[in-house]
């Protein structure tokens, strides 16, 4: 398998407002919710207003809360743990109650097996767009690839989408502007940012997936085989995921990914977390817990 070429960027973080930064928790609605901000949003959006004080001169709570950086936030509780790696890891937060999202790093990365959570996506708007239900074949394909992350069930879905040019397209869609099909669907890109708008279109009210579809692929995503019950389920309970895990032939290090939705402390939130260069996958799935763990913990 050829080696990729890609960017490393980092983000730089100032952590001198951190330390006084108080989060106020924003309420669940029964899975519904609105976004404070989009996923794609630039970082320090959250930041653009000073906060104001009121007649008596006090901080107003819903001011200051406002002026934090989310971005800023998260990054002050991942970068520990990623410091103590050598790999690559970006991670996403969204709280669905509040509707509050914080990202950090902006790396590209293979998607390994959670792209078959897109290719059940793709599949799932074609069928929409002529009026049809999936067929028995698609429905056996589609439980093996996301329970039991089946690479054959993969590969024929991929080839019935259309392969990358039909994952693209939908992708378009369905609201990912940073990721890009690959011949191997494995080998496919994408970013933190990009994960985080696909969990939203598949647990999200606002998408161009049906209610059909989305309570279809929710459910699926909740029957994850229990030797792959890891990644971000270790943040919270009552979730749905998908884990990605590849070992690159050039170099022998990994590929480890996951993403979902998870129950915290009577909220929702959905996270993803991408990663690479990891030496093994149980040092890969460790860093991943860790950074899912602390990314829900900052909002």
């Amino acid at each position: 398998m050829p080696p990729r070429h890609r960017a490393r960027v980092r983000r730089s973080v100032v952590f001198a407002a951190v330390t006084t930064a108080v989060l106020v928790t924003g309420s669940v609605a029964a899975g519904a919710y609105s976004l404070g901000r989009s996923p794609h949003a630039a970082p320090g959006a959250v930041s653009s207003a000073a906060p104001s004080a009121s007649p008596s001169g006090t901080l107003d709570p819903q001011a200051a809360e406002a002026a934090v950086d989310l971005d800023t936030v998260l990054a002050a509780a991942v970068q520990p743990v990623v410091g103590q790696s050598d790999a690559s890891l970006s991670v996403a937060v969204l709280d669905t109650g509040s509707g509050r999202s914080a990202v950090y790093g902006d790396e590209t990365y293979d998607t390994a097996s959670i792209v078959k959570v897109d290719i059940l996506a793709a599949l799932l708007l074609g069928a929409q767009d002529v009026g049809r239900s999936l067929t028995a074949t698609e429905k056996t394909r589609a439980s093996a690839m996301i329970r039991l992350s089946d690479n054959t069930a993969a590969t024929a879905l991929w080839q019935t989408i259309g392969g990358a040019r039909g994952l693209d397209a939908a992708n378009g869609r369905l609201g990912l502007g940073e990721t890009a099909g690959a011949d191997a669907w494995g080998l496919t890109q994408t970013t933190v940012r990009d994960q985080l708008a696909l969990l939203q279109a598949v647990f999200g009210m606002d998408s161009v997936l049906s209610e059909a579809s989305r309570t279809y692929l929710q459910g699926l995503m909740q029957q994850i085989s229990t030797d792959q019950d890891w990644g971000v389920s270790a943040a919270g309970s009552g979730w749905a995921l998908k884990n990605g895990w590849m070992p690159r032939t050039a170099t022998g290090l990994w590929d480890i990914n996951s993403i979902g939705r998870v129950s915290v402390d009577g909220g929702v939130c959905l996270v993803a977390v991408l990663s690479d260069g990891h030496a093994t996958k149980e040092a890969g799935i460790a860093l991943v817990e860790a950074a899912a763990r602390k990314a829900v913990g900052s909002l």
